[in-house]
């Protein structure tokens, strides 16, 4: 894999933006650093463009590395990425999405009041004429979650016999969930559109993380502990990189 160092001054957080050789094809990768990560982290954009997250204490060189070590993963999404394109930034009646990890069609049913929209189970009236549906699909999709996470968030946590002081349902743009030292949990809402294996994995990450706040070894042993199938999520996340944006 080279590496062509383009030497441009960028506002911070960017540290650099350097090309790979993936295949055939030259890919842009932006180099950031985040004093809140723990770990090394990877995401391709839709656009084609990837970004490696460098810890706080962690180095380029050491970005580079993990870069290395991931690149055929990053192959394999760049051909998924071709082969299926990002799904259109405007939803339509027709427009396929995700719900509980199965993918829905968006479906119109008029009515003596206007219009209803529906996908799957769920219903949507629409109020005022519109040629975007995400903005009331997503509303819905996020009560939808306010009402079913937590829930089961706590389910879990009795499960463990752990305690959640306060849970709450957000729309981070680069997590699926955090842990406070005080001991509130947020939750990202688009969990709602993940299977349920997914979510759980999220909650059960989470909840962890009152027992061990970093991701030590440690940490990652009581996730294993109990959730075993927790790298199949991971993986089913990082081949959907898609809903976070």
């Amino acid at each position: 894999m080279l590496f062509d160092r383009i030497f441009k001054p960028r506002p911070a957080p960017a540290l650099a933006l350097v090309h790979l050789e993936i295949g055939k094809k030259s890919v842009p990768l932006l180099m950031v650093r985040h004093p809140r990560a723990c770990r090394y982290r990877l995401r391709l954009h839709p656009d084609g463009s990837a970004r490696v997250t460098i810890p706080r204490g962690g180095s380029v060189t050491v970005a580079r590395q993990f870069v290395e070590r991931h690149s055929a993963w990053l192959e394999r999404q760049l051909q998924r990425l071709q082969t299926h394109p990002s799904k259109p930034v405007v939803w339509q009646v027709g427009t396929e999405i995700l719900l509980r990890g199965q993918l829905v069609r968006i479906e119109a049913t008029p009515d003596s009041n206007g219009k209803s929209i529906h996908f799957s189970d769920e219903w949507v009236r629409i109020v005022e004429p519109t040629t975007d549906l995400r903005p009331a699909i997503e509303n819905h999709l996020r009560r939808l979650a306010a009402r079913e996470l937590p829930a089961r968030l706590l389910e879990l946590a009795i499960r463990h016999g752990l305690t959640v002081n306060r849970i709450t349902v957000r729309a981070q743009r680069s997590r699926w969930g955090s842990c406070s030292r005080r001991g509130t949990i947020s939750l990202n809402w688009r969990l709602i559109q993940t299977p349920a294996f997914v979510s759980d994995y999220i909650c059960l990450h989470e909840l962890m993380h009152l027992r061990q706040m970093n991701h030590s070894a440690r940490f990652w042993r009581e996730v294993e502990a109990v959730c075993p199938e927790y790298r199949m999520a991971e993986s089913w996340l990082k081949e959907h990189p898609g809903l976070l944006r």
